[in-house]
């Protein structure tokens, strides 16, 4: 922390240096400005990283991933667009990769296992926590909340990324469709067959506003 003082102790504290100074200071060799970067917006990052990837630790080699090619990219940025969006698109896109990858890797080596109505692999993740008091209550929404993380990982890669940047981060349909590469109209379509997928998913968990909620939609 010392050091990162020692650079930026000219300008403003570090908390405050704004994105577009903290990259100038990178660009001119200044790699302590880069961590002012990385610290301010790591958070967002790994929300979406998490969303994306369904685990921490594929969701913490995302963000590194996504930074450290932010880092080689830099000059590429040059101050086009605000920097936080930037790595977040970086990070999106390594993500779809990722999820691409596992996919492919996973039908290699499939097992036997209960297959969902459309023929694909359930893979459970790990219970999430619940703060429901009543044990019927509490079993229910875990089911609902496991269903929700396997009706993730059944949406195409671009439909994941999308319901995961609209419903939970709050992006616009521009910036889904720059991380997407495709046009807005595009980008609208696949959202809503995402959401479609998800309420179809989890009808038997829940309905109405349940689902809604659970689907971070209200």
């Amino acid at each position: 922390m010392t050091q990162m003082n020692a650079s930026v102790e000219s300008g403003p504290a570090p908390n405050v240096v704004p994105d577009a100074v903290a990259v100038e200071r990178t660009l001119a060799g200044d790699r302590e400005a880069y961590r002012v970067l990385v610290e301010r917006h790591s958070q967002n990052v790994y929300r979406l990283a998490y969303r994306m990837a369904g685990n921490s630790h594929d969701a913490e080699e995302i963000v590194q991933e996504a930074f450290l090619r932010g880092y080689q990219k830099l000059r590429q940025f040059a101050g086009q667009s605000n920097f936080g969006t930037w790595v977040y698109r970086i990070a999106a896109n390594y993500a779809i990769d990722r999820i691409r990858q596992r996919k492919v890797e996973d039908s290699r080596r499939e097992l036997p296992s209960r297959a969902t109505e459309d023929g694909q692999e359930t893979d459970p993740l790990s219970m999430v926590k619940d703060s429901a008091p009543s044990p019927e209550r509490l079993a229910g929404s875990s089911q609902l909340a496991l269903r929700m993380q396997q009706a993730l990982r059944e949406l195409t890669p671009a439909e994941r990324t999308a319901i995961v940047m609209r419903h939970w981060d709050g992006c616009g349909i521009e910036e889904i469709a720059a991380v997407l590469k495709s046009s807005t109209t595009a980008a609208k379509n696949t959202v809503f067959r995402a959401v479609q997928k998800l309420r179809t998913a989890l009808e038997p968990f829940a309905e109405g506003r349940a689902t809604a909620k659970a689907m971070g939609m209200e």
